[in-house]
């Protein structure tokens, strides 16, 4: 056999059925490989190597697979490299192959020579060349392993041309692939002897307990688990940004978001007045704490977590229990093991504390996203597309970059009993990842429509990816924020009290217009009714389109982000929404 078509072989023998990539010199005869064997696994050729990374992202996190995608030598690597960063920032097993140049020319001075096994390496599990093609079934099963053991991560393979056209004896090698690695989280950890019953005695002492789910609820496939003991322990739930799906949207002890980006006051009131808060796969990171200034009430001693990662345990606070473990796996031995008399009766006054500020806070949002204006209001965007969505009724992908989309959602979307999954890249915060994403979620799951949102500067960066959407028939929803600017960043500018911004704006896209010459169904939407009529509209066409929604600057009106609204001289924990201003402006540069 070829060395190609061992590596396709160990591909398909590990449960592969999709690769993401785009081909180039080296790749050749791996591309020929994968046309010998395309009734076994598909190729999905993407426009840009940062794209074929997004998706191969999204089908990890939305699938219970690793995402595999390929890139060739010099240019193609280098591309490679932001979205195979986030994946190992955000514990999503992503493997790369970097098809390469043969070894026979290292050091010689070839055109697009580079060294991309340590150019990885800071940011993946697992970074190695292979040398010899009889080395690639072992080292493919490293790769798996690596990737899907422990807590997930990222993995790149540099593999060279000659390796890949060189001939091996199958006999001679063996292309097992171990059946625990096709999947992840692979060889799940539980808690160690003791740490459940430290767990329920610290309950026990408990008034006010709390649950913070992180993404690692969701990358472990944790969600039934935890709504199992939630309920069965009427202990409220709160999320992190990537924890958001973790919990039914109706579930009646799910409080919202925490943080610092789209949080829910309610749900950061209950982080500030918990007395115990157990932390399920999340980091505690930067902006589930506002860098680290939130709560006020410190989380010192308050607070037990379970993580897959030791290094993790009690990294931002001394915890007063910490399990390293999978989610899943620890969520299910504490349901295994509740004790007879912690019933549900225990919280009940906590919980209704809680649930009378949710619903307070609601009250308000209702009046917020039914708010007239030109240009139109995120908040109005968002609760014209919850409408739109439970008219329809269909399970869905959401995938959000960061920027104008992200903070509205998160604080206002209201799912009801839609199912829904989320992909919100928090590691590295790349733009130009949703609409690449929306490719990737449809491959993991296409029962579930995809809809996409950003800003007009994600969507200059991966455009060429809607033909990618046309091509395969993608039905996705995509939704642009089109306001002129790079907003996340006037904004900051106008928090320093500057109205004359610098480097942030640009000509507004004229996103229908693109849409269509690629071949997709688009609307403009300027005004409350044309956004309703196109959304509706749009959920009801089979195929791919855009809405192209033209709306406020996050320049012109603070965002609901938590650090702002407390700089500007806000109550970020208010539960009465009112608009909040940027301080008053003065000249630019001073």
């Amino acid at each position: 056999m070829l060395g190609a078509d061992l590596l396709v072989q160990m591909l398909i023998n590990y449960g592969v059925e999709v690769v993401f990539g785009v081909p180039g010199d080296t790749s050749v005869p791996y591309y020929e490989a994968l046309q010998r064997r395309a009734g076994e696994i598909r190729h999905v050729l993407a426009r840009d190597e940062r794209s074929a990374g997004s998706m191969a992202d999204a089908y990890a996190r939305l699938g219970d697979k690793p995402g595999v995608f390929d890139c060739p030598s010099g240019a193609g690597a280098l591309y490679s490299l932001p979205p195979l960063a986030e994946a190992n920032g955000s514990a999503v097993p992503v493997i790369l192959l970097t098809l390469d140049l043969p070894l026979k020319s290292e050091g010689r001075g070839a055109l697009t020579e580079l060294e991309t096994a340590r150019l990885f390496e800071p940011v993946t599990k697992m970074s190695v060349q292979v040398k010899a093609a009889h080395k690639l079934p072992e080292t493919l099963r490293r790769a798996f392993r690596t990737a899907c053991a422990g807590r997930p991560g990222a993995v790149h393979l540099q593999i060279p041309k000659d390796v890949l056209t060189a001939e091996v004896d199958p006999a001679a090698v063996s292309l097992h692939a171990e059946p625990e690695c096709r999947t992840f989280p692979a060889y799940r950890a539980g808690a160690a002897p003791g740490a459940v019953r430290d767990w329920y005695r610290l309950l026990a002492a408990s008034r006010q307990p709390l649950i913070v789910a992180g993404g690692g609820v969701n990358r472990s496939r944790a969600g039934a688990a935890l709504e199992a003991l939630a309920t069965r322990l009427n202990v409220p739930v709160v999320c992190t940004l990537t924890g958001q799906g973790a919990l039914p949207g109706n579930h009646p002890l799910a409080m919202g978001v925490i943080g610092d980006n789209g949080y829910h006051p309610h749900a950061n009131r209950a982080l500030e007045e918990a007395d115990l808060v157990l932390f399920v796969g999340s980091r505690i990171g930067s902006v589930v704490t506002v860098d680290w200034t939130f709560p006020g009430n410190s989380l010192h001693r308050r607070a037990a977590q379970i993580d897959i990662d030791p290094g993790h345990l009690g990294n931002a606070f001394e915890n007063r229990l910490a399990i390293a473990g999978d989610a899943r796996t620890v969520l299910e031995q504490m349901l295994e093991g509740v004790p007879a008399d912690l019933g549900p009766a225990r919280h009940r006054g906590w919980v209704r504390h809680l649930e009378d500020d949710r619903a307070r806070f609601w009250d308000q949002a209702g009046r917020v996203m039914a708010l007239d204006g030109e240009p139109l209001r995120p908040e109005r965007v968002i609760g014209e597309f919850n409408r739109s969505l439970q008219r329809c009724g269909r399970a869905v992908h959401l995938l959000v970059d960061p920027g104008t989309p992200t903070p509205y959602l998160s604080r206002f979307l209201r799912l009801g009993d839609v199912p829904a999954g989320f992909v919100i890249t928090r590691a590295f915060g790349a733009l130009g990842v949703a609409l690449p994403a929306a490719v990737g979620a449809w491959q993991a799951d296409p029962r579930r429509r995809p809809v996409a949102m950003f800003g007009d500067g994600s969507f200059n960066m991966a455009v060429g990816e809607l033909e990618t959407l046309v091509r395969l028939e993608v039905p996705a929803l995509l939704m642009l924020f089109n306001n002129a600017c790079f907003g996340w960043i006037k904004g900051l500018h106008r928090l320093r009290g500057h109205d004359a911004c610098f480097g942030v704006d640009f000509l507004p896209p004229r996103g229908q217009a693109i849409a269509e010459a690629f071949g997709l169904k688009a609307w403009t939407a300027r005004t409350p009714a044309q956004l309703a009529a196109a959304l509706d509209e749009a959920f009801d066409t089979p195929g791919p389109c855009l809405l192209d929604i033209h709306v406020e600057s996050m320049g012109d009106r603070l965002p609901p982000v938590f650090s702002w609204l407390r700089k500007a001289g806000e109550d970020p924990l208010a539960l009465d929404l009112r608009d909040a201003r940027y301080p008053r402006g003065r000249p630019a540069g001073a």
